[in-house]
């Protein structure tokens, strides 16, 4: 019955029985994911009902937003949740890049210099920073910016991360991205960037941590303010907003950091009091509710991905068997097609826009093509099933996402089955 299925949503026998042959050895593991699923969705629960959420919580305001009591609630439950003594929790941060913006040009002054002692940030952030010449960049602002780039291995260059902090005095926050963006770099666990912060703060304790925790959240069981980040900072259409949120973004830390990015968003004066919540509450407290749930789901597809792109010989980041320390899977093929070709298969197995085919083109705030699949209910939603990446060697693809594990499975599925149709991957290879 099962098989006739996905029969009729266009997966081959041949394709079908590859996927569930690797499903049989991921038992033990989906257990675990499972385990960390439950232990994170109580801690929120807690929040909730420490922070006394009520009915009343959901109604939100309009106009200026002042006395808007669900929105208030909200933040202290993130803050709770994440363990600091604030947060920003707002509609009008509109992404992922802004929010990290946000938290960069309020926390910066000119004069200031950004360290990021983790490589080259994500794309987007090349433009924030001024990497890439943009209007407004911190650049612009007299805020200079230095990189150490991970040794070969992807461990820390702690000899060379020492020495830029003792002979750049004007270093003021230090850049950490969690997540490995559109590289095929390991994702740092939480662990790891605690030992980054403790590192740095020997060093520098008046330099501020910030982490760039995008794509991370719920995964373990920890969080990097756990740990000793000053700011964490993310999107609410990836994993806090639990496939619900239809827009915003988060920071999280001191009082001060967190006041400093309220006082940018709106007004110096204002801060915090003005900011209308508008209809949407009730999206944000269920979607954060539901999101350790949704992100065990999306974590189950990633492993599942991987387990089958390496069995055929691809190379994957992480590994099949590595741990897990965010929802984002690296596969790489070599060649564009194979890109074009995964893409095309999450698209199709979408329950929005499964119609239409996924092509590159020239997206803002990237130096190369880029192709996106993302057939969501909210658009650009990345932790619903959706893949992209950009049109230029290695030629990888990243994958993440999946609101449930069986549409997690069938979108894999249906990303192999279109590299069967196109040739890359042969049917021989799946017996």
């Amino acid at each position: 019955m099962k098989k006739e299925i996905y029969k009729q949503l266009g997966i081959s026998e041949a394709v079908y029985n590859f996927g569930e042959k690797i499903l049989e050895d991921l038992e033990e593991r989906f257990k675990k994911i499972d385990e960390v699923a439950e232990y994170n969705q109580l801690k929120v629960i807690k929040a909730m009902q420490d922070n006394k959420v009520s009915e009343a919580c959901l109604l939100g305001t309009t106009g200026y937003g002042y006395n808007d009591i669900g929105r208030e609630k909200l933040e202290a439950v993130y803050a709770s949740v994440f363990h600091t003594e604030d947060a920003l929790v707002r509609p009008q941060i509109t992404c992922g890049t802004h929010a990290l913006a946000l938290a960069l040009m309020s926390n910066l002054r000119p004069g200031d210099m950004l360290f990021s002692p983790v490589g080259k940030p994500y794309d987007t952030l090349e433009e924030v920073i001024g990497i890439r010449e943009s209007k407004g960049s911190l650049k612009e602002y007299g805020i200079d910016y230095t990189q150490v780039d991970l040794l070969p291995d992807g461990s820390f260059d702690f000899d060379n991360i020492k020495k830029t902090l003792e002979e750049n005095p004007q270093i003021r926050l230090c850049t950490i991205q969690r997540s490995k963006g559109y590289q095929t770099r390991p994702t740092l666990s939480v662990g790891r960037i605690g030992e980054l912060i403790s590192f740095i703060k020997s060093i520098r304790s008046d330099v501020l941590c910030m982490v760039d925790n995008c794509y991370g959240e719920f995964v373990e069981t920890i969080e990097p303010t756990d740990l000793g980040a000053d700011m964490v900072v993310g999107s609410l259409i990836k994993n806090p907003g639990g496939g619900l949120a239809p827009i915003g973004g988060y920071i999280a830390g001191k009082r001060e950091c967190v006041e400093n990015a309220a006082f940018r968003l709106t007004s110096p004066g204002l801060g915090k009091e003005v900011g209308a919540s508008l209809g949407i509450l009730p999206q944000f407290y269920q979607g954060f509710f539901l999101a350790p749930t949704v992100t065990a789901s999306a974590l189950k597809g990633a492993i599942f991905a991987a387990n089958i792109y390496e069995k055929l010989g691809f190379e994957v980041v992480p590994n099949a068997t590595e741990s897990r320390h965010d929802i984002i899977q690296a596969v790489t093929f070599g060649k564009p097609e194979g890109v074009i070709a995964f893409c095309e298969g999450i698209q199709a197995a979408a329950p929005v826009d499964s119609f239409v085919a996924p092509e590159p083109w020239d997206m803002p705030g990237y130096d190369a093509q880029v192709i996106m699949a993302a057939g969501a209910f909210v658009s650009g939603s990345s932790i619903e099933l959706s893949a992209d990446g950009p049109i230029k060697p290695p030629y990888s693809v990243f994958f993440q996402g999946g609101l449930t594990a069986p549409h997690a499975k069938y979108g894999i599925l249906k990303s192999l089955q279109k590299l069967v149709d196109a040739g890359i991957v042969t049917e021989d290879s799946l017996k």
